[in-house]
């Protein structure tokens, strides 16, 4: 280096990356500044510079470099005090005002850089500890830097690990428009690369392509599966009522595992919201266990051994997957923020259909959740290396289950409240086909028809306990009877009458009459 380059050196303008001092014996100030150099906290990518023997004002101090200085300062890059280790080198500048040793610093790839443990950066012409968040912006710095891990070659791997047949038939003609297809003129490996499925230097697949089209991704991935587990109660220390794996590409267990959702995981369940009508209500509705799947295996960390988790409880479902928030992603911003820890997969399984990449699938979650009557799902974003959620069963159904004699009772309560309301829409359909019926007697056979709406049959006690009549000679005579006589009801043992089983259901007269009635607005 030149006088001429050095002083170029000097005086640059910019405080972060010069730092100029006289001492020859300060090697924790010496370290502290290379430290900070490697950090770069200003992101600029520029070199920074310590420079022993030049005063504050720029000017030369006169001091004398030996070799004592530059082996000490030239063994700050491999005696582990600065790691990971920085890129530096230090060169001896003689002038006629005396020596300056310059060593010269490249911003690291691999920030936070710690001397001694602590994290040095430059805050304009000053040398300080980073705070907590200037540390996680260095770390976000340089996980943004590197390649995620489903770009990587998998070395270990061959063209024949992956299914190519599949990628050839099915998935090009869903990633690539037909036009750029029919003119295709690459070689398959060619292709594949485009794809970032390939990696042309190392002559292998990418661990994407081995997770989305892999003949056997557990081989290069222990962890790339899923595990489902039904408990009995309410923590994993109950007894294992069902086990299964979803093991293989994501090409080929994805529809497995929505049809293992959809039949072997939802339920649907009636909750009565008036005496007239019911409403269907899920356990867990099935786009919202789709969704949180799809999520945690777009998002999961292959790299781990930990499998992607769905545990069934009685009341409660827990989805778990190794890999906590990525990137962008931090609790605070949590989950109006997204980013992607496997950016290959993500992008193919949002060309298959498997998710929307939006960036709204935890309002969606929650949309629908209230929609069902279920609580909002519960998410835990603090773990560091995993991410799991939470889903409970609906309260309406749970209530159902846990105490039906107290549902009913809520349910009774409710006709009555009702009952003024729907009775105004039957009475008078009623009372045309049968004006004979007095005021009362049409309030009760209403109550009848509208009680046999909801159930296949019902015995005489049960109408009779719901329209509140007592005396059953009365009951049959003003009530049931004439609405047999219309042909709007019918006893299920034709053939005997004073059967002990004898119960009673709608025509296809009176069920037509039933549809006939105006439809009350839910409240």
């Amino acid at each position: 280096m030149t006088k001429e380059e050095l002083q170029k050196i000097i005086a640059i303008d910019e405080g972060f990356r010069i730092e100029l001092t006289t001492s020859k014996g300060d090697m924790d100030k010496f370290q502290e500044a290379i430290c900070a150099f490697a950090n770069d906290m200003p992101g600029s990518g520029k070199k920074g510079y310590l420079l022993i023997g030049v005063l504050d004002n720029g000017k030369i101090s006169g001091m004398k470099v030996d070799d004592a200085l530059m082996k000490r300062i030239s063994g700050i890059r491999s005696d582990g005090n600065i790691l990971p280790l920085p890129v530096m080198t230090t060169e001896k500048v003689q002038t006629d005002e005396g020596d300056v040793l310059v060593v010269e610093v490249t911003p690291s790839f691999d920030t936070p850089v710690r001397y001694r443990g602590r994290t040095f950066i430059r805050i304009g012409p000053r040398r300080d500890i980073a705070s907590a968040e200037e540390e996680r912006i260095l770390a976000e710095r340089c996980a943004a830097s590197l390649p995620t891990y489903d770009t990587r070659p998998c070395r270990e791997a061959i063209l024949d690990d992956i299914d190519t047949d599949t990628i050839i038939k099915e998935y090009l003609p869903k990633a690539i428009d037909a036009e750029t297809l029919a003119i295709e003129k690459r070689s398959l490996k060619e292709q594949l690369a485009s794809l970032r499925l390939f990696n042309m230097q190392w002559d292998c697949p990418t661990y994407a392509a081995l997770v989305m089209f892999g003949k056997n991704p557990r081989y290069f991935m222990p962890g790339a599966y899923i595990q489902f587990v039904r408990f009995k109660g309410e923590t994993n220390g109950g007894e294992i009522l069902n086990e299964r794996r979803f093991e293989g590409c994501l090409y080929k267990i994805l529809p497995q595992l929505e049809n293992f959702i959809r039949d072997g995981i939802v339920t649907k369940r009636p909750v009565p919201i008036s005496i007239l009508r019911e409403k269907d209500v899920q356990n867990y509705p099935y786009k919202v266990l789709r969704e949180l799947m799809m999520n945690a295996v777009m998002h999961r960390d292959y790299q781990a051994n930990m499998p992607t988790r769905l545990y069934q409880y009685d009341q409660h479902i827990e989805i778990m997957n190794p890999g906590g928030l990525y990137g962008q992603a931090r609790p605070e911003n949590f989950p109006h923020v997204n980013d992607y820890r496997n950016s290959v997969v993500a992008e193919m399984m949002k060309n298959l259909n498997y998710v929307n990449m939006f960036n709204h699938g935890v309002s969606e979650v929650q949309d629908l959740l209230k929609e069902n009557q279920s609580p909002a799902a519960e998410f835990n974003v603090n773990l560091v290396t995993a991410f799991s959620v939470i889903v409970h069963e609906p309260e309406a159904a749970e209530t159902i289950q846990k105490n039906p004699d107290t549902m009913q009772k809520t349910i009774q309560k409710d006709a009555k409240t009702i009952q003024k309301v729907e009775l105004s829409q039957v009475c008078p359909k009623l009372s045309q086909v049968c004006p004979k019926l007095s005021q009362a007697q049409l309030t009760k056979s209403s109550i009848a028809l509208i009680a046999l709406s909801e159930s296949l049959s019902l015995p005489i006690s049960a109408l009779m306990e719901k329209a509140g009549e007592a005396n059953r000679s009365r009951f049959r005579t003003n009530i049931l009877s004439p609405l047999i006589e219309l042909r709007l009801v019918e006893p299920t043992q034709k053939d005997s009458p004073q059967s002990p089983k004898q119960e009673y259901t709608l025509t296809d007269k009176g069920k037509e009459f039933i549809e006939s009635w105006e439809q009350v607005p839910d409240s």
